[in-house]
Formats: C-alpha cells, sequence, structure tokens
C-alpha cells in the first residue's frame, strides 16, 4: 500500500512537472505578442514552477527510501525542505518581478495585441488553477507537504494571474498603459507573500512544531475507538514526516494488570492509531498505573479495586492530551477539590 502510494506521488508530481514546462512556454510566447512586463512577470513566476514542481518530484522520491541505519526516522523531512526551497524561489522571484515593475514605470514600453496575449493567458490560469487545486487534494490525501506546497503555489499563480487578466482589461478600457507596471508591482507583491507561507511552513516542519490539525486528528481517533481500560492518555507528541507519523505518549492502564494484559493493550493502542492514517504509523507508549483518584473518570466495568464511582470522562482533545499531566485533569474543579480532599499520595 505505502509503495503504490509513493509511485502514484511520483506521477502526479511527474505531471505538474510537465505541465508548468508547457503553460511556461505559453506565457513566453503571450509576452512576445503583448510585450507586457506584467505578462513577463508571470512567466517568470512559471520558471519557479517548473524548478519547483522538479524538486519536490526529487524529494518525493526520497522521501519514499524507507528508514535505515543513518536515518531512523525515515527521510521525509525533505519534504519540508523542498517547500523551504519552493518558497525561497518564489521570494527571489518576486524581487525580480518588482524591478522590473520599477524599471518599466521609469521606462514604459508600448503594449501590443493585448487581447491575443490576454486569451493565452487566461488559458494558462484555468490550466493552473485546476492542477493546484488536484495537487492539494492528492498532497492532503496521501499526507504529502511537497505535492501540497505545489498545488498551492500553483493555486496563487492562477489568483495572481486573475489579477493580470483584470490589468490587462483596465489597459484595454482606459488606454494607459502604466497600469503594466503597476499591475506587475502588485503581482510581485502577491507571490512574495505566498513564498513567505510556504518558508513558514517549512521551518515550523524543520523546528518540529506541532500541527494542531494532525494533533486534533489523532484526538479524534482515540476518542473514536476509545477502550474501557484505556484509562488516560497524556504527553502526546505527534510528528510527521513525508507522509508517515511519529506518536510518543503516556497511556495509563489498570495497576492490577499482568506484564501480558499490559502489552496485549498497547499493541491494540497502537493498532488503532495505525489504522487511521494511510502512511507508517510509528508509536512509542510509556505505561502507567492508575491510581485510585482515576476511579473517578474510569469506564471499566466489573473492576475488583474500583474504590469510587466514574463521575465524568476525560476530555481528550489537543490541548489536554499534550499536557504533561496524569489522572483527573478534565474534571471539573469541584471534582478535584473532592478528590484530594480524600486522597494522598
Amino acid at each position: 500500500m505505502q509503495i503504490n502510494q509513493n509511485k502514484w506521488k511520483q506521477k502526479v508530481i511527474l505531471l505538474s512537472f510537465v505541465a508548468s514546462m508547457l503553460l511556461t512556454s505559453v506565457k513566453f510566447l503571450a509576452y512576445y505578442l503583448t510585450r507586457s512586463n506584467a505578462v513577463l512577470s508571470d512567466a517568470f513566476e512559471s520558471i519557479i514552477n517548473v524548478l519547483a514542481s522538479g524538486f519536490a518530484f526529487y524529494s518525493i522520491r526520497i522521501s519514499a527510501q524507507p528508514k535505515d541505519s543513518n536515518h531512523p526516522y525515515g527521510h521525509g523531512k525533505i519534504e519540508f525542505f523542498s517547500a523551504g526551497f519552493e518558497g525561497a524561489l518564489i521570494i527571489i522571484a518576486s524581487a525580480a518581478i518588482i524591478y522590473l515593475g520599477i524599471s518599466r514605470l521609469l521606462h514604459p514600453v508600448p503594449l501590443e495585441n493585448l487581447s491575443g496575449g490576454a486569451a493565452l493567458v487566461g488559458l494558462t490560469a484555468l490550466a493552473n488553477g485546476a492542477l493546484g487545486y488536484y495537487l492539494i487534494r492528492e498532497g492532503r490525501k496521501l499526507n504529502s507537504l511537497a505535492l501540497t506546497a505545489d498545488g498551492k503555489h500553483l493555486v496563487s499563480d492562477f489568483i495572481s494571474t486573475l489579477v493580470l487578466l483584470g490589468s490587462i482589461a483596465l489597459i484595454l478600457v482606459t488606454g494607459k498603459q502604466w497600469i503594466d507596471a503597476v499591475a506587475s508591482l502588485v503581482f510581485g507583491g502577491l507571490i512574495a507573500l505566498s513564498g513567505l507561507r510556504l518558508v513558514r511552513k517549512s521551518v515550523a516542519g524543520l523546528m518540529d512544531e506541532t500541527d494542531p490539525a494532525i494533533l486534533e486528528g489523532v484526538a479524534r481517533t482515540i476518542r473514536t475507538h476509545r477502550k474501557d481500560h484505556w484509562v488516560d492518555v497524556h504527553n502526546m507528541r505527534v510528528q510527521q514526516y513525508g507522509p508517515d507519523l511519529h506518536i510518543d505518549c503516556h497511556l495509563t492502564l489498570p495497576f492490577y494488570w499482568s506484564l501480558q494484559q499490559s502489552h496485549d493493550a498497547v499493541i491494540d493502542f497502537e493498532n488503532v492509531l495505525k489504522a487511521s492514517h494511510a502512511g507508517e504509523t510509528e508509536v512509542f507508549e510509556h505505561t502507567d498505573h492508575c491510581l485510585q483518584a482515576c476511579c473517578r473518570s474510569c469506564r471499566l466495568q466489573n473492576c475488583g479495586a474500583r474504590r469510587h464511582s466514574s463521575v465524568a470522562d476525560l476530555r481528550w482533545d489537543a490541548a489536554s492530551l499534550a499536557k504533561n499531566e496524569k489522572l483527573y485533569r478534565n474534571l471539573t474543579v469541584s471534582k478535584k477539590k473532592q478528590i484530594t480532599s480524600r486522597f494522598h499520595f
């Protein structure tokens, strides 16, 4: 299953690479027809699309390699580097586009055949928009940051091209050709923001910053498949490297269980988490034993060690699971006071 996913990702990004080369050629043809600086700016950004898609293809091939002695967590982090590389290229392109826009303001050049050029640019915009949304969908389905980042770049290209077409329409209506240079400046600013967002996402991944959406997805899985003997789960950390998840947590189980029972429960807990994720999932648990205070939130029936009836479930969400706190942390304050007044550990 994993091998098929990796092959499919490579096919998808290869489609993006080929399409980007074709669309870049069309945009340079549109510039040749119009001599529009804004159209040239759009064509320059398309060169970035080609380079970024090529590097994304390389990163996906590397991330598909299995873990080894030198890379015990696999090779998935290269997808974060790919996204950062793409973001850096976009920022460099935006600087060049802004420079060209200022130059064209100072030294205007007559524009030609704007209608024909606009038609060609419009076709590339539709193609980029469709391809971008497709890459985002596949990237999210396959948990690939490289695919998602490339798709978001193409969607931002689609939006900025619409701005470009709007500027061409204004020039045709008003006859004021300085709008072309101003549109180029706006275009450069828009793609600079897109590049900065990609770099920010890349740095966050390389620094192992917590992704609330991924953590909440794991929390939802635990809530949905909750077993009565999962007394508590806490100190959870979740990181995604390419398509793979790495999960660390503490799992509280009944204190009187045998080693075999606890082992079976841990395996079952791991299998639940692995079944909910399309890529490979690696889970490391530290098992804790329950205490008397746990009875207040324990669902386990027919427990010979129970001292008190259960009064409330623990609220397992992204925020609470990440805390390094045990026991009745999500019960109300009044219930906490009631428990601590009766028991001392």
